[in-house]
């Protein structure tokens, strides 16, 4: 699934082609995504001016002077920028022709993205209301998360991966920050010291940085805007890696379910 560098990498690619220009057409081939695509949509945005693309979690917000699309990219979805005559393939589904010519298209095999209007403040749509901070924002540091964890009867893992605490942090990255801050994901989080969130919330901001700058994650089914993969995955320490050496101590990754998500972590370096 793309994760919050995935989508902020999308948004930085896209941005500059369509902020500012007018839609001249949607076209909705296929309306039964996670949720259906508003029947309207062709009217609600023709000749309609796009203002700006923001992102808040894994969402992507494309405002208009009457209201707010909402995008998620679900498992398996991309946006790209094309040439109006661009060929259609299969699971291209939704597209906005631009008044520059180019199309924003939307590529989703899997079908569980999302492309959905409120004409309210983005903010309060239910999917976006109860999000906790975003974890590159100024509200998100190690004293939130110890006031949060110290209060929730749950593992670190679950924690930071929970987008009531803080938004975007999936699991690939939970796993790399909590290596990067020397904690085992199974730590209860009301066991961990306010030094040693502090670390973590430090870590957590690097790791996705560091994620955005390189592109984001090579997965299976995410490309970049511009359609070249992401190359943060050469720079993964633990995730993925059960039964390699770990490259702080030497000692062997290994893996753990938690929360039905496979966890990797070096049971020497993390405690």
């Amino acid at each position: 699934m793309p994760e919050l560098p995935e989508v902020e990498t999308t948004r930085r690619g896209i941005a500059p082609h369509i902020t500012g220009q007018r839609i001249r057409q949607v076209t909705i081939r296929q309306p039964r995504l996670r949720w259906p695509i508003p029947e309207d949509l062709p009217c609600t945005l023709k000749g309609r001016k796009l203002l700006s693309v923001d992102r808040r979690g894994k969402y992507l917000l494309m405002a208009f002077h009457h209201g707010t699309l909402i995008m998620h990219l679900g498992m398996s979805g991309s946006l790209r920028i094309v040439e109006a005559d661009t060929a259609i393939q299969k699971h291209d589904h939704f597209d906005l022709l631009l008044g520059n010519g180019l199309r924003l298209r939307l590529r989703d095999p899997r079908r569980f993205g999302a492309v959905l209007w409120t004409d309210q403040p983005a903010i309060n749509h239910p999917l976006l209301a109860d999000l906790g901070p975003e974890p590159l924002g100024d509200t998100f540091d190690g004293d939130y998360l110890f006031a949060r964890g110290k209060v929730r009867r749950t593992v670190i893992k679950q924690l930071i991966m929970d987008s009531k605490t803080v938004v975007g942090i999936g699991n690939i990255y939970a796993s790399e920050s909590l290596f990067r801050a020397a904690i085992h994901p199974t730590r209860p989080s009301n066991r961990i010291s306010r030094r040693r969130y502090q670390r973590l919330a430090e870590e957590i901001h690097d790791v996705l940085e560091e994620a955005i700058a390189q592109g984001g994650t090579t997965l299976r089914d995410f490309l970049k805007e511009d359609g070249n993969p992401g190359y943060f995955a050469q720079s993964l320490q633990v995730y993925g890696k059960p039964g390699k050496p770990c490259p702080r101590c030497g000692g062997t990754i290994r893996s753990k379910t938690i929360g039905q998500r496979s966890t990797f972590f070096c049971p020497a370096c993390q405690r």
